[in-house]
This record gives structure tokens, C-alpha cells and sequence, in this order.
């Protein structure tokens, strides 16, 4: 694979393999990263990827290593998507400080400093590049309920996308992020068992809340998502950064 190096966080399964295995029919070389390095392994098979890296987004060393090896192993990244995130439903008064601090930690935090580490790959390559960051409708919008602490996550990550934009575009760097919404992943199906415990009804109740709630009438997949990114790391959006796309099936119009 001899393509523009794109890596991936959080591409151990769900949105961050979907993206993964996007990238790579459109030719990038594509270095799936996770905590969980044998699910990045796993997602590297299945999308020919040269090599695949065990990375905590909540650990600066290893972020700055990785970045440094993925740079000198197989060239600075032309795209980073920044994907490592996490859930947990509480009602907003029974939220710890830990359980804040988690969530903001992977979602924000941790997105902060991966995208800081592969920009200033980008900067020293002088090739310029493109960062996209995975937010959330939730990044939009307060309604949503039993998600305080992610809520407030993601709507970070948007200003932060709008941050970063301003600031890298003199480096040709463009930065986006996208806004998905009732995605069918193993974080969805945990949230669909806490929910349905939170409302005191059923799984399959909550699930057609969802549906009820997205004008497409259907739930989100990953491969959604993962298009919008790969359209967001090409060519046809060269004009396009500091912008939070929205792909949610109208579950949230903005």
C-alpha cells in the first residue's frame, strides 16, 4: 500500500473499523490504533493495513511515541480521525466526579491530544492534512437524555474543531468533525440495555424510541458514518474545515 497514511483511533470495532475499512478502498494506507491492540490488529486484517498500534488517548507518552512511529515506520499522516470515545448513562444528579472525569478524559481530553500530536506531525512534515474528530448530535444539542457528562464531551470537541481549524489552516490543515447519530455499535447496545433500566421498560421499547426519533425511520450503521469521514479526507472538501457535519438520518437538523 503505497496511498496517503490516514490512522484511525478508536478502530478496534464499530465506527472507528467502518472508518478504517472506508479509508482503505479509497486507497489510503490506513494504521488502525485502540487500547485494545488485538482489535486493532483484527481491524487491520480486514482492511490490508501495513500495521496496526496499541494507543490510550489518555496517555500523552504513548500518543507522542506512536505518533513518532507511525511517522518514521510509514510516513506523517495526511489524515487522523480522531474516534476513541466512551459512554455511560446516569441521570444527571447521580453522576460522580470519576465518572465525569472518564468521559472527559477519552471524549475531550483525549482527542485534544491526539489531534495536538498528529497536527504537529502534519506541521513538521510540512505536507499539510486533514484531522477529522468524531463529536455526536449530542454535540449539538442538550436534549438527550442520561448523557450529561458525554453531552458536554462532545460539545467541546465541536468548539474544538472550530479552534483547531482557525489555527492549523495556515498550515493547510483542515480540521471537521462529524455528528453521527443512532448508530447500531456495541456502545449503542449497551446504551440501549442502560436506558431501558434507566426508563424501566425494555430494550426493544427503547429501540423504537430511536426509530420513532430519526425521519429516516431506520438506525444509523457505521458505514454511514464512515463515508462522511472518507468525504471529509478527500479531495472534493479541500474548501471545507471548521465544520461539524451532521449525519443522523434528521434526527437532529440543524
Amino acid at each position: 500500500m503505497t496511498g496517503p497514511v490516514a490512522v484511525v483511533t478508536g478502530a478496534g470495532s464499530g465506527i472507528g473499523a467502518a472508518i478504517s475499512r472506508e479509508l482503505a478502498t479509497r486507497g489510503f494506507t490506513v494504521i488502525p490504533t485502540d487500547v485494545d491492540e488485538s482489535s486493532a490488529a483484527r481491524t487491520a486484517d480486514t482492511c490490508g493495513a501495513p500495521a496496526s498500534y496499541l494507543l490510550d488517548v489518555t496517555d500523552t507518552t504513548s500518543i507522542d511515541s506512536t505518533t513518532r512511529d507511525i511517522a518514521e515506520h510509514h510516513g506523517a499522516p495526511a489524515v487522523w480521525v480522531s474516534n476513541a470515545g466512551v459512554s455511560k448513562m446516569r441521570r444527571f444528579l447521580e453522576i460522580t466526579p470519576e465518572e465525569l472525569d472518564f468521559t472527559l478524559d477519552i471524549n475531550l481530553r483525549g482527542l485534544f491530544l491526539t489531534s495536538q500530536s498528529a497536527a504537529r506531525s502534519m506541521v513538521e512534515a510540512g505536507t499539510g492534512g486533514c484531522i477529522v474528530n468524531i463529536a455526536s448530535m449530542a454535540g449539538k444539542q442538550g436534549r438527550v437524555p442520561f448523557l450529561a457528562d458525554y453531552v458536554a464531551s462532545k460539545f467541546g470537541v465541536v468548539g474544538l474543531t472550530q479552534a483547531m481549524a482557525f489555527e492549523l489552516a495556515p498550515y493547510r490543515i483542515r480540521v471537521n468533525s462529524v455528528c453521527p447519530g443512532y448508530v447500531a455499535t456495541p456502545m449503542q447496545e449497551r446504551e440501549l440495555g442502560w436506558e431501558a433500566e434507566l426508563r424501566a421498560t425494555s430494550v426493544d421499547a427503547v429501540r423504537r424510541l430511536y426509530l420513532a426519533d430519526t425521519p429516516m425511520a431506520r438506525l444509523e450503521q457505521p458505514e454511514d458514518v464512515a463515508r462522511v469521514v472518507a468525504f471529509l479526507a478527500g479531495a472534493d472538501a479541500e474548501f471545507i474545515t471548521g465544520e461539524s457535519v451532521a449525519v443522523n438520518g434528521g434526527a437532529f437538523m440543524d
